[in-house]
């Protein structure tokens, strides 16, 4: 071997080595590996920063624009009422979870079913009271899996079809996968339900953020109007969506007669409801409801980005000892009050009516270019940044319509995925799906540096001629092997390979090298080809061979080292599976 041979697997070992290690973030590994690797000279320097533009950085900014826009539109709360964690403990939930990836990825892309599923489990996970962690990785993994299941659900399947049509002039078929596929995924399925213990509970800074500064005990007021769909249902219909988290404090009719919210009291057209309890959960109430949250709107000619913000009542606010009402808030700067807390109070008279304290907090809705200076001129202090939802304008369908179209155009419509997410991803914001000023928020800076990054220095290998070599290696191997140990040693090499190579490019290098080998003993082909495609759609090892497992490394708060911890073992049971159930389907 040559010395910039031995170097390339230097620099990618002691990569790896720091990855595990843990003492660094990846990003900032990456990078210097980076940096290491262009100084060495494996890595030229005008091909050094490739890997930004390269199609799996792209994929993943655009899902993760996607998955958040999914997580607004609100339509992932009702799929989360139908699984409610009430009724099903965290085992069960994950089992659906996992279900569910599976079953999507055979008829759409991975990444796009994970896409989908994220919310759900983010969501389920905060009802629950457990880590994000818990659910996110087997999901990933189990949107590998059910990638197999067909010719459409991963592009490994995709190019080794195309393989064996130039090596035998027929390709695989859509369903000629299943068998061995379904099988995997089943066993797969079994295994993370059984055994997602292995990994450790992680959780990201930004969620202990968010429950520090948690308000249980919001007061806003809501409207019954038509066509809500509160109307004629019980108050116990109403409350259902918040879990538990907000209740009905009072109802104001619509002549001004009050009446006791009893569970089984029915709401009619023109009701005023006072509710309590947290944003999240009133959000849920008014939105599921469709209730009026406030009868003053913004202009629509004058209206630009109107959003709502947190804010606590300082020592010298003008508002204290008035209400909105006494002040005409809307009236006199544009701001509509959507709700109000106060320690250890519950508020039973109507929101605009309560006299504003030191201390409170309140919700302001306006124009986000003017309310700083509004809070200013108010006394009022801005909280911590967060994601709040309570009076955020959201497209509902939308965001589940465009991604419904990108799914297919990848699936039928021959459209590179790259292309179909950026696309998505920008009718996202251009429907207003994901606020303009909330979608460098959802780009995982860090993860998306780090791929790219990674991405010539796993190249390297390649261009110093180190896969050759590799290849050459597995060749002389396999021929003093029997045929299931030939087989197993493809599938091994294709899982080795993935991280360093990403799936589509291992099957470009395994693809040839298996079917020359299995023509040299007088095999079929078959069975080695789709070894290749397995083992090239399953990295359960790394955060970087495929692009399902970087997307959920931000969102679980997962370490490089976490994926081998579920993972090796998933890797062990797809080959003891994959090697017999392969010369079972495919005799050689």
């Amino acid at each position: 071997m040559r010395v910039d041979q031995w170097l390339s697997l230097l620099v990618i070992a002691l990569m790896m080595g720091a990855f595990v290690w843990g003492r660094y973030r990846y990003d900032i590994v990456a990078v210097s590996s980076l940096l290491v690797a262009i100084i060495v000279g494996i890595v030229p320097a005008k091909t050094a920063f490739s890997g930004f533009a390269d199609d799996i950085v792209i994929i993943v900014g655009s899902a993760l624009i996607v998955s958040a826009a999914i997580s607004r539109s609100g339509i992932m709360d009702l799929a989360l009422r139908r699984f409610s964690p009430e009724k099903r403990g965290p085992r069960m939930q994950l089992i659906i979870l996992v279900a569910i990836v599976a079953a999507l990825s055979a008829f759409v892309k991975n990444i796009g079913a994970l896409a989908i599923m994220i919310p759900v489990a983010v969501q389920m996970a905060r009802k629950s009271r457990v880590s994000p962690s818990m659910f996110l990785m087997p999901m990933s993994f189990a949107s590998l899996l059910g990638g197999l299941m067909t010719q459409i659900g991963t592009s490994p399947n995709i190019i080794v079809s195309r393989v064996r049509e130039e090596i035998t002039g027929q390709p695989f078929t859509m369903f000629d996968y299943t068998p061995v596929g379904l099988t995997l995924a089943v066993a797969g399925v079994v295994f993370l339900a059984l055994f997602y213990k292995l990994l450790p509970e992680r959780s990201r800074i930004e969620t202990s953020m968010d429950e520090a500064v948690a308000i249980k005990n919001y007061t806003t007021e809501a409207k019954v109007v038509t066509p809500s769909a509160a109307i004629g249902r019980s108050v116990s219909w109403l409350q259902k969506p918040a879990g538990g988290d907000a209740m009905v404090t009072a109802i104001i009719g619509g002549s001004g007669q009050r009446r006791t919210p009893l569970p089984d009291t029915v709401l009619k057209d023109g009701d005023l409801l006072i509710i309590e309890g947290e944003q999240s959960a009133l959000d849920k109430i008014v939105s599921e409801a469709r209730l009026q949250l406030s009868d003053r709107k913004h202009e629509p000619e004058i209206r630009r980005d109107i959003s709502s913000v947190e804010a606590i009542v300082g020592e010298h606010s003008r508002l204290i000892g008035v209400s909105a009402k006494d002040v005409a808030l809307f009236h006199n700067t544009g701001l509509n009050l959507l709700a109000v807390s106060r320690r250890d109070r519950r508020f039973t008279e109507r929101l605009g009516e309560i006299k504003i304290r030191n201390g409170d907090v309140v919700v302001l809705q306006g124009d986000l270019q003017k309310l700083p200076d509004l809070l200013r001129e108010w006394g009022c202090l801005p909280l911590v940044e967060r994601d709040l939802k309570l009076g955020n304008a959201r497209n509902g369908m939308i965001p589940v319509v465009i991604l419904a179209a990108t799914m297919a155009a990848t699936a039928f419509g021959g459209i590179p995925v790259a292309a179909a997410f950026f696309a998505a991803a920008f009718l996202m914001v251009v429907t207003g799906s994901v606020p303009l000023r909330e979608v460098y928020h959802h780009l995982d800076a860090p993860i998306l540096i780090m791929l790219a990054a990674l991405i010539p220095i796993s190249d390297s290998l390649r261009t110093t001629g180190t896969t050759e070599i590799i290849a050459d290696l597995l060749s002389r191997t396999a021929e003093m092997l029997p045929p299931f140990g030939a087989l197993a040693l493809i599938l091994v090499a294709a899982m080795a390979a993935t991280p360093f190579l990403n799936n589509a490019a291992t099957v470009l290098v395994m693809a040839p090298i298996a079917a020359t080998f299995a023509a040299k003993l007088g095999f079929r082909p078959d069975a080695f080809l789709m070894a290749v495609a397995i083992g090239a759609g399953c990295d359960f090892l790394t955060p970087i061979g495929h692009q399902c497992n970087t997307l959920v490394m931000g969102p679980g708060g997962y370490r490089f080292g976490d994926y081998a911890r579920l993972g090796l073992p998933l890797s062990l049971i797809v080959v003891l599976v994959s090697v017999p159930a392969l010369l079972l389907v495919w005799p050689i």
